[in-house]
């Protein structure tokens, strides 16, 4: 019997697996509040809840459904430390400003595995995490990585692999070696944001999905943010738009530039299969990321952005299984069950964007990859700074973030340009 694929454009693994995901009522009329929340990803979940727990009067929009974003289809990984290497950050800003934002980072990936807990939310978390080097003369820096996690930045969860120990853990000889950190994993994203919207919910912020937001002015040190239906006034105003933006805010949208990612979704593997038999995520040292994993399920999630410029999402399968089959020759006839595509947001250093950009107004976005981790806490932060304390949230604002030269006309063009010149050396 030939296996017929049930492929559809667009739709996730994610949301065939997530279980009852609830809606929320669109905004109709006006409103008024203490703070607006336009965005309903991890940052404006996440700042609704930690806001509302505190009796704050918070209103979110989401334009669409929570998790249609890059929060409910992305990959699934932790990450650890700032998207930004930890020597990177050193060099450009010493060791006790990198320290600081290597703890930060490290009290985000604490708190997002506590909070799932405590609020009983199964993410299906997998401990583990490989990043391997898809060149011979990259070793030498994975070695130093490692050593400087344990001896300067008192990380011990993260050790250099040779060749044969990378291959064992991976089941292919593919890459040359890297480093594995036992210290973070990987999870089911979208059950994370139908959790959150639930605990939202039921701290008493108001959710509104498809309400578009179509305005966002300041008059009289007040925020006024507009959709089709409904008006929101509120004191402050928190922008979780990260890469769909579009032309809401011009400064975030001249610093944060959408860049497309695309994942396939196999069949389960079978617990007999060489494949990650210790069930890590993988990220490579491609500039153009690869990376996939095994869910608790068996099947292998496999993604890139290799193929930012596929036009229709029924020929992402054919992209994702030439790239599985590099790795994997023994899959090359697997079934692709699903394939989904989907926009992550970066700036030009991979550094997050935190910024005021008009009275009371803060946008945040920008994780450059990391978004899974830094964005829930960046919310909490958010609500931090509400409540009174903007310290923490200042480590983020004060990094140097330039915006994307080429303007709105040049900017995209430019970027397709980079990322093939890009893609061209990753293969040299």
């Amino acid at each position: 019997m030939t296996y017929q694929s049930p492929i559809s454009p667009g739709y996730s693994w994610y949301e065939d697996t997530a279980g009852p995901h609830p809606g929320y009522p669109a905004l109709h009329g006006d409103r008024k509040c203490d703070v607006v929340i336009v965005g309903g990803g991890f940052t404006g979940l996440s700042a609704a809840v930690h806001l509302a727990k505190t009796g704050t009067n918070v209103v979110l929009l989401e334009a669409h459904r929570f998790g249609d974003g890059a929060s409910g289809r992305n990959g699934g990984q932790l990450g650890t430390g700032q998207r930004a290497g930890a020597e990177e950050l050193e060099a450009e800003y010493g060791f006790e400003r990198a320290k600081a934002l290597f703890d930060l980072a490290e009290e985000a990936k604490a708190h997002l595995l506590e909070f799932a807990l405590v609020n009983k939310i199964d993410i299906d978390f997998r401990p583990g995490h490989l990043n391997v080097a898809h060149k011979k003369r990259e070793l030498p820096e994975y070695l130093e990585h490692a050593e400087a996690m344990t001896t300067r930045f008192n990380y011990p969860h993260l050790k250099y692999m040779d060749a044969a120990e990378t291959a064992e853990r991976l089941g292919s000889t593919h890459y040359f070696g890297g480093v594995r950190d036992t210290g973070t994993g990987h999870i089911h994203p979208l059950k994370l944001v139908i959790g959150t919207a639930r605990v939202a919910a039921e701290a008493g912020a108001q959710l509104h999905e498809n309400s578009r937001v179509t305005g966002v002015t300041t008059n009289g040190g007040k925020v006024v943010v507009s959709t089709a239906s409904g008006t929101v006034t509120a004191q402050k105003c928190l922008l979780a738009i990260d890469a769909y933006s579009g032309d809401l805010e011009k400064s975030t949208a001249s610093h944060i530039m959408p860049i497309g990612s695309f994942i396939g979704a196999t069949i389960p593997l079978g617990d007999d299969s060489p494949v990650l038999p210790g069930g890590e995520s993988v990220s490579d040292s491609r500039f153009v990321v690869r990376y996939f994993r095994r869910v608790k399920t068996g099947e292998l999630l496999f993604g890139g952005r290799e193929i930012y410029a596929v036009k229709d999402p029924q020929d992402i399968h054919i992209h994702i299984r030439r790239q599985i089959t590099e790795l994997y020759p023994e899959l090359k006839d697997i079934p692709i069950t699903h394939g989904w595509g989907g926009y992550v947001g970066i700036t030009v250093p991979r550094k997050p964007f935190v910024r005021e950009v008009m009275p009371n107004v803060i946008s945040a976005g920008g994780y450059s990859g990391h978004g899974v981790m830094l964005s829930n806490f960046v919310g909490k932060l958010y609500a931090e700074t509400v409540a009174g304390n903007r310290n923490r949230l200042k480590l983020f604002e004060d990094l140097k973030i330039p915006a994307f030269p080429g303007g709105t006309r040049f900017r995209s063009p430019l970027l397709f340009l980079a990322l093939n010149w890009y893609a061209l050396r990753d293969r040299i």
